[in-house]
């Protein structure tokens, strides 16, 4: 029975719920994970363990309406996730038939919360919302959790007890759990993308993997001036960039938000710094090392570019994609992960992309759902290392087979994005934990794909923010300020870079962040990590 998802999950009785809680060790998988600011190997959650707990006799449960919205990894295969194959086994084994709802469009959310017919649960980004979860539970839309997870969701239960900062992240400031949450299981899935740049290109001109802000200067006036493509024509496009990417400005210790230094939070937008790298990317722009058009240049021009031999560098997801697609056509392309640049040679990088443990969304339960502690059953299923499988990993047979007790996915899910969409959550969001495993082996079936994610996981990161959470009146204040600024700040910069705006203007520009309130949104940040620290 090891690692099939076929054991009857039914909530048809207590008698049924209990013998469940029992058995769902059947499979094996990671079940959990915990979050901090700087994740060590410490952070990495262990599989479950057979539940054990008695949990109280409940109604039984036969369908439930779901709202949320449909992921574009499954949308290119399905309608509605009632189509899914994951789900679809989950009624199976559950017996309980859920109707999904997806909007068409962002308004449909505000008008549904605005009513007072609500779906029975609704799974979406709580911590965005103005407001945050808290003037959602208190607008009376949905309910606090922990009661019911105590008393009817021992997988769930398990997981907070044995990872004391998932439950810190799941949490809002005195405590309170909202939703059943996305959670990332381990640190290998906090990064997931990093510059790239054309190996075969340094290869014709003889060059190393840059590693400074100098050498990358070298390396790009190189991929301008020396024809790395060797087609005798000056067409070579350097470095496709666009400065709220997380790159270069790494060097400089900062992201495109909030970072925190000893506990002390700033914008890196408000920081000398942002400065220093706003001026690195006018240099290059000025000297045609940054793609000319980068500012109307979307993804599909990009890969046109990068497909017809034009393009040297650019910020990407995981390596692997483009080194397929060119594998029979261009034999000797190779695209490969550059370290984040660091000033001073044989330094560590400061800071790289670092997505959060938690990501702020999750399924609740709405005040208008009926049979609650049902549904909390339902949802906890996902918790156990039977329902973890199904949604890392889909069905056994079609696209996973067990080796060695293992789930690995198989050569048909690896090949055909569709497949995997439609019949994992490995690559979206749902209620559920993800597995470390998925990423090594998708990372691991890509040319160069290990190799990035170990590149780009090589910074401190000591400075990311976890997701806090605002109080009401601070949300809204905070959007209120933030929102000007950021519309400010994005029809500023780009003309900085460009030169239509002369950098001796740009301490004024700081100024002007200042007179529109920055440093009260810094103070807010402040104030809620400080909150964060607490809990």
């Amino acid at each position: 029975m090891k690692g099939k998802v076929s054991m009857k999950y039914s909530m048809r009785t207590g008698v049924a719920l209990l013998l469940t809680a029992a058995l769902i060790g059947c499979s094996s998988t990671n079940g959990g994970g915990s979050s901090t600011a700087s994740p060590s190997a410490s952070s990495s959650a262990k599989p479950s363990e057979p539940v054990q707990t008695a949990t109280p006799p409940v109604e039984k449960l036969d369908k439930l309406s779901y709202w949320v919205y449909l992921n574009s990894q499954a949308a290119a295969s399905i309608k509605n996730l009632g189509e899914h194959e994951a789900y679809k086994k989950k009624e199976e084994l559950t017996g309980v038939k859920v109707e999904f709802i997806h909007p068409q469009a962002d308004e449909s959310f505000r008008l549904m919360m605005a009513s007072n017919d609500l779906p029975d649960v609704i799974e979406t980004g709580w911590i965005a919302l103005t407001g945050g979860p808290d003037k959602v539970i208190e607008d009376g839309k949905i309910i606090r959790l922990n009661e019911y997870i105590e008393d009817y969701a021992p997988n769930l239960s398990k997981l907070l007890a044995d990872n004391p900062e998932m439950r810190k992240n799941i949490s809002t400031d005195d405590g309170t759990i909202y939703a059943f949450p996305f959670y990332r299981g381990d640190p290998y899935l906090l990064t997931f993308m990093g510059i790239t740049l054309r190996q075969d290109w340094l290869n014709n001109l003889k060059l190393e993997m840059p590693e400074t802000l100098d050498e990358w200067h070298t390396v790009l006036t190189a991929f301008k001036n020396d024809d790395p493509n060797q087609n005798g024509k000056p067409d070579e496009i350097p470095l496709f960039y666009k400065w709220s990417q997380l790159g270069f400005q790494s060097a400089y210790g900062i992201t495109n938000g909030f970072i925190q230094e000893d506990g002390v939070v700033k914008h890196s937008w408000y920081t000398p710094q942002f400065k220093d790298y706003i001026t690195l990317l006018n240099k290059w722009y000025s000297e045609g090392l940054i793609d000319q058009d980068y500012l109307t240049t979307d993804n599909k021009l990009r890969d046109a570019k990068l497909t017809g031999d034009q393009l040297g560098t650019f910020v990407q997801y995981t390596v692997g994609k483009y080194n397929a697609l060119m594998k029979d056509s261009h034999p000797t392309f190779e695209i490969k992960a550059a370290p984040y640049p660091v000033v001073t040679k044989g330094t560590r990088p400061i800071i790289g992309h670092q997505d959060p443990y938690y990501t702020g969304n999750g399924a609740a339960i709405t005040t208008s759902a009926k049979n609650v502690p049902a549904i909390v059953q339902w949802l906890d299923f996902n918790y156990g290392p039977e329902g973890s499988t199904l949604f890392n990993f889909g069905i056994e047979g079609m696209t996973y087979e067990m080796v060695n007790g293992v789930p690995t996915f198989n050569e048909a899910v690896l090949t055909d994005a569709q497949l995997m969409g439609r019949a994992t959550l490995s690559g979206a969001y749902g209620p559920f934990v993800q597995d470390k495993r998925i990423m090594e082996q998708k990372s691991a079936s890509n040319i160069n794909g290990l190799h990035s994610l170990e590149t780009w996981m090589k910074p401190e990161n000591k400075k990311h923010m976890p997701r806090l959470t605002l109080t009401p009146d601070e949300s809204s204040e905070y959007a209120s300020v933030m929102n000007d600024i950021n519309t400010f700040v994005n029809e500023k910069v780009d003309k900085f870079i460009m030169g239509i705006e002369p950098l001796d203007k740009f301490d004024a520009f700081v100024a002007t962040m200042k007179d529109m309130g920055i440093e009260r949104a810094i103070a807010i940040q402040q104030a809620a990590y400080d909150r964060y620290l607490k809990r």
